[in-house]
């Protein structure tokens, strides 16, 4: 191997039945180097860690890694540690009860005596050493999920990592969260740890990446020097077509007086999760969306909507009737569907098919005594599976074994198959891929020109920009003002957020 290069992965093959998850993959990790890992869901990215970190057996190939003579086989996570190859995953999978320096070194150490005062001193210069804002003696719990990540980053630096497997570490992080993870990315960059960086936020990888490579459908498609690969040249390698064939999303443009019907009104209403009372109305067609900083109260208004927070106040009409919606069976019943903002937690049932998955809301309104005959369910099934090109071996398939932008795309048809008046999505994006996010992004446009009327919540205000013809703008749960028209702009955006005057 060169002495500038970590680690190799060259002919990389990995099937499963029926699939071919990875077909002749190469790549190449350099020293001190952050290099990108791109490709939309399925295109083989988690699957190429998976067998570099000895979670998956390859078929094919081979594996290089810098001070070890040939071959290495990596048969499991422990075998991949001992090599020097860590992780750190998008949920954080460290034990929040414990303390910082307790995280740092549990599992390390086999004496039955462990003076924790040395590792408490040992582990505070580790965190001081890598601007990490944290005490060894505080309880993880207490820290932001931002510098949780980063004491896992801690742990692997402990373990001497050679390679360090970062997979979408930053999408539940605001952006001074991200600058933090970004600097102790560069910190360690200078001491000559090559990063494996996922993500799906392209400005990040611009921001902070020096190479790129990118996968489709299980294929190499190269390897780039970041400043040789536009960002609209990556989209299209990923999509394997031309960005020009993303155009053609138009919104429609609503005004204080337009005539359409409003679906969904409300008056001061809030509750139990702090949302201040609040008035929204949404028109039918129209795509509008809450927007503000984590925490602003975006999706808090959201879930009172949907009755899935307790309502504690106010009144609602759908089409002008008065209506009760204090819980999601009365949402449902009125015509309101909701795609949360956890997926893994709120969405789906990762056991379960994605018939099963896909069926739950229609069930639900149907009532426990009245089942979907089985072979209703398998035509609904099919019917929105190809409808939303759900990629997936069969509708038998356990949902948990899709990618997260096909897990998304199932819950869309559980709802979609109820053909509701009003569609909430929370973060329908969030950790998906450019082609998906393209596709729900048309999806909802397309809904909307049905008559159907959309909230869209995105933390990727562009997003927002190209999608919603009105935006809420909430600071401290409470909405601070509402832009429109050519008022939309992410400038706007931000200045309405800080409580400054609008251009």
């Amino acid at each position: 191997m060169q002495d500038n290069i970590v680690l190799t992965m060259r002919g990389i093959c990995k099937s499963f039945p029926g699939v071919r998850a990875l077909n002749n993959v190469d790549f190449t990790l350099r020293k001190g180097e952050i290099h990108a890992l791109m490709g939309e869901n399925g295109a083989g990215k988690s699957t190429l860690i998976k067998v570099l970190t000895g979670v998956y057996s390859r078929d094919a190939g081979q594996v290089n890694i810098a001070g070890i003579e040939g071959d290495v086989a990596i048969r499991s996570p422990k075998d991949a540690q001992a090599v020097g190859i860590s992780t750190v995953y998008q949920e954080i999978t460290l034990c929040p009860n414990l303390s910082v320096a307790e995280n740092i070194y549990i599992g390390r150490d086999k004496r039955t005596l462990i003076h924790w005062k040395e590792r408490e001193k040992k582990a505070d210069a580790i965190l001081q050493s890598l601007g990490i804002p944290a005490r060894a003696a505080q309880q993880l719990g207490s820290c932001s999920l931002a510098v949780q990540q980063m004491v896992a980053i801690a742990r692997a630096v402990d373990a001497d990592c050679k390679v360090l497997i970062l997979d979408e570490p930053t999408s539940s992080l605001d952006e001074k969260e991200v600058n933090m993870l970004f600097k102790l990315m560069r910190e360690l960059k200078e001491r000559g740890v090559g990063i494996i960086f996922v993500t799906h936020f392209l400005e990040q990888v611009y921001a902070v990446c020096d190479r790129i490579t990118v996968l489709r459908n299980g294929e190499l498609v190269g390897e780039y020097p970041i400043e040789e690969l536009p960002q609209v040249e990556l989209v299209s390698k990923m999509m394997g077509k031309a960005l020009e064939d993303l155009s053609g999303m138009k919104k429609k443009e609503f005004t204080p007086d337009s005539t359409e019907e409003a679906v969904y009104e409300a008056h001061n209403l809030s509750s139990n999760q702090g949302v201040k009372p609040f008035d929204f109305r949404i028109r039918a067609g129209e795509v509008n969306g809450f927007t503000g900083l984590l925490g602003s109260g975006r999706s808090e208004s959201v879930r009172a909507i949907f009755g899935a927070d307790h309502v504690t106040g106010g009144v609602v009409t759908m089409h002008g009737k008065r209506v009760k919606v204090s819980n999601p069976r009365e949402a449902m019943k009125h015509g309101i569907a909701y795609l949360p903002e956890d997926r893994k937690d709120d969405g789906i049932i990762a056991d379960l098919s994605v018939r099963e998955n896909i069926m739950l809301a229609m069930q639900v309104m149907n009532g426990f005594w009245k089942p979907v005959s089985r072979a209703k369910q398998e035509e609904f099934a099919r019917q929105y599976i190809d409808a939303l090109q759900i990629k997936t071996a069969s509708a038998e398939t356990p949902i948990k074994s899709l990618s997260g932008g096909n897990q998304q795309k199932v819950i869309l048809a559980r709802w979609l198959l109820l053909h509701p008046d009003y569609l909430i999505l929370d973060e329908p994006t969030r950790g998906i891929d450019v082609g998906t996010k393209t596709e729900i992004q048309k999806l909802v446009l397309k809904l909307a020109e049905e008559g159907t009327g959309v909230t869209f919540i995105s933390s990727e205000i562009e997003e927002m920009l190209r999608t919603c013809s009105r935006l809420i703008v909430m600071r401290d749960r409470n909405i601070v003002g509402e832009l429109r028209g050519d008022e939309l702009s992410q400038d706007n955006v931000m200045k309405t957020i800080a409580g400054g005057n609008r251009t």
